[in-house]
């Protein structure tokens, strides 16, 4: 029988080129995009990060699907083939073992040609496919890299196979499916460069903004009203998702008009931002911003009752069962839906708190325990 060689299928470039730009976009946007969803605390972003890559592979199973349905109606060739070589490649620790097989496959009226590939063969199986045996195969006719052997052929062709003798192909001459070549992975890397580049564009507020108001921003004296005669200061942080004003000796968030004061030192000059919790202890205050287009419930802090707030720290402290209350701390919040005021003190006796309304009503009171 004479031998001749067939080219490589060739694939449609442009359609790879458009798929792996797509692809490498996919890859660049979700990961940049769940990167700067936790810098920055964005649940939303974090979920898109994650989100993203598994509706591109339902999108991309879903487009595939009428493709793979015209491969599986193709009737398969069946031919012969002589095993060039094998090699294990992997499996040993079960009953199959992945061989590679390079082979010279010999088509009915068409030139033959030479294949590698691997297929898993039982171990019990593996003297029958030697160095120089016949074997009968099947491939898609417009896949002819896709070979098989025939593991149980037809009586017909198990007789033909014993009767053959096939000349080996030139090696050099592998048919196998065309790769992407060096475009398609250009391509997938600038898709992925472009796309992490404008999610982080998108958000260089929230992040780089935030950086640099980390550092302290203002810095202001004040003179203590229970002690005039000495003087101390005061430091605020700002960043994008909290402020922070911490008071100097002497100093109290209890007294008159200093928590309001505070409050509004942190959004002078600044975007009136909703808020997630107020935190006040005795010289600290913390405020946690609510992140852009978060859904949490928020908000307004000029709202909020201030002049209540000496009174319900005083009856926690008093009021409660703690005879000598060493911390306190009030939170405001409305996880729950409603404005919720919590006030918590801790002495020797233990951990009291009382909760009030947006009103500064007291609700619930908790003795200590």
């Amino acid at each position: 029988m004479t031998i001749t060689t067939s080219a490589p299928p060739a694939r449609s470039t442009p359609v790879a080129i458009a798929l792996g730009f797509l692809t490498g976009g996919v890859i660049g946007a979700s990961l940049a995009a769940f990167v700067v969803g936790c810098v920055i605390g964005s649940v939303p972003l974090c979920v898109a990060g994650v989100g993203l890559p598994a509706v591109y592979g339902l999108l991309f199973l879903l487009a595939g699907a009428p493709r793979r349905a015209r491969e599986a109606a193709v009737v398969p060739r069946t031919a012969l083939a002589v095993i060039e070589s094998r090699e294990a490649v992997g499996g040993a620790a079960t009953s199959d073992v992945a061989v590679r097989f390079d082979l010279t496959v010999a088509p009915d009226g068409v030139p033959a040609y030479r294949v590698a590939f691997s297929q898993d063969i039982h171990l019990a199986d593996l003297p029958d496919y030697r160095q120089g045996v016949v074997v009968v195969v099947q491939y898609p006719p417009d896949r002819p890299w896709r070979v098989r052997i025939v593991k149980r052929p037809t009586p017909e062709w198990e007789e033909r196979a014993a009767d053959a003798r096939l000349d080996s192909a030139p090696e050099p001459v592998l048919v196998s499916e065309s790769s992407e070549g060096c475009g398609v992975g250009f391509v997938r890397l600038l898709g992925l460069l472009l796309a992490a580049a404008a999610v982080v564009l998108l958000f260089r507020a929230d992040l780089f903004d935030g950086d640099a108001s980390d550092k302290p921003q203002v810095s202001s004296s004040s003179t203590a009203t229970s002690a005039p005669s000495s003087s101390s200061s005061s430091s605020m942080v700002v960043s994008s998702a909290y402020g922070t004003v911490t008071l100097g000796p002497n100093q109290s968030f209890l007294d008159r008009g200093q928590l309001r004061k505070a409050v509004g030192l942190l959004t002078k000059g600044t975007e009136a931002r909703t808020a997630l919790t107020v935190v006040v202890q005795d010289r600290l205050l913390s405020i946690v911003y609510a992140p852009t287009g978060s859904q949490a419930p928020t908000f307004d802090r000029d709202s909020l009752p201030y002049d209540r707030f000496p009174a319900l720290v005083e009856e926690a402290r008093s009021g409660l069962g703690v005879s000598s209350p060493k911390t306190w701390q009030l939170t405001v919040e409305r996880l729950t839906g409603s404005l919720t005021i919590r006030v918590v003190v801790t002495g020797a006796e233990g951990t009291a708190s009382l909760e009030a309304n947006g009103q500064g009503k007291v609700v619930r009171r908790t003795p200590a325990h």
